[in-house]
């Protein structure tokens, strides 16, 4: 599949930090390992935030209203010029000489603050860094030419599970609905980002949805559990809260469906809702009813998350 555009830009600067929670310092060159990150890193690892990176032009705005930075000081591995990190798609690639990144996620939450934030009381990096996983290694030295190749308008859709249950992230029951949801939706074509296990607590559930559409990117984000009668179920309330515009004919449809199997299926309060370009729908607990309202809206879901990613056009007649 061809690319939908390329843009250009040049390797400044390579850091690396030995232990997690040090500041990171550059280096001359550096090795990229697939599927693990810079050697030498301590952010390395089997996970999707192998290596950041950060465009030089927002260090050096940051820099003409008194930040002082210096390559490193953001917890970025790669900084380079000529390139907008942030504007960027995920699973953008990022090539330079042998070696290709993946873009995986946009910014992120700040949980600690960094030496820089203590000194000046800002960090660019939560709201303008970006993070990759290594697809090919290779080497990577300051100069180098850096091209990121923006994805197919016909790439894969992107899915990500997000179970709700007490007992479940408690560890006191294996919850069998949100495999089960990851199941069919990668049988349907769908690549799985993640696979999320929460209790109900409503913020909780607010911040990962926001992370798994703000910052992951993802199509779609299915929710099992937590759309019943019981006090403790607030996933309808979590989801609507962070919700842009609603699409109530998704959740609308699994419940008219669902009342041909079970009358029960009128208690049933998941909603469905688009935040952004990320659609949200709720679902019950139970594999069950997980694998049967999927069974009435996957069919219908791959044209309307096209239309929402803006590669397919509606269906009515011209």
């Amino acid at each position: 599949m061809e690319a939908t555009g390329a843009i250009t830009g040049v390797i400044k600067a390579l850091c690396i930090s030995e232990a997690r929670g040090t500041a990171k310092h550059t280096v001359s060159s550096v090795r990229c390992l697939a599927g693990h990150g810079l050697e030498g890193d301590a952010h390395a690892g089997n996970w999707h935030r192998q290596v950041s990176l950060l465009s030089d032009e927002q260090v050096q705005a940051f820099n003409a209203a008194g930040g002082a930075a210096q390559p490193g000081d953001f917890g970025e591995n790669i900084l380079a010029c000529g390139i907008d990190f942030s504007a960027l798609p995920v699973d953008t690639l990022l090539m330079a000489g042998e070696v290709v990144l993946k873009l995986t996620q946009i910014g992120k939450e700040c949980h600690r603050h960094c030496q820089i934030f203590r000194r000046v009381g800002d960090c660019i990096m939560p709201r303008e860094g970006v993070f990759a996983t290594v697809e090919h290694g290779g080497e990577l030295r300051p100069g180098m030419v850096m091209t990121a190749q923006l994805p197919a308008a016909d790439a894969l859709l992107r899915a990500a599970v997000m179970t709700l249950s007490d007992k479940g992230a408690a560890g006191q029951r294996q919850d069998t609905s949100g495999p089960r949801a990851a199941e069919l939706l990668a049988a349907a074509g769908y690549e799985i980002v993640e696979q999320v296990l929460l209790p109900d607590a409503q913020r909780q559930i607010e911040q990962e949805l926001k992370r798994l559409a703000d910052s992951r990117q993802v199509d779609l984000i299915i929710t099992t559990g937590g759309t019943g009668f019981s006090l403790r179920d607030v996933t309808p309330e979590a989801t609507l809260a962070v919700a842009t515009r609603l699409a109530p004919g998704i959740a609308e449809a699994i419940r008219v469906e669902s009342l041909k199997i079970t009358r029960r299926a009128m208690l049933s309060r998941g909603v469905s809702v688009l935040r952004n370009s990320t659609l949200i729908v709720n679902l019950p607990g139970s594999k069950k009813a997980v694998e049967e309202a999927l069974a009435i809206i996957l069919p219908e879901l791959e044209h309307g998350l096209r239309i929402l990613r803006g590669t397919a056009r509606e269906c009515g007649r011209a």
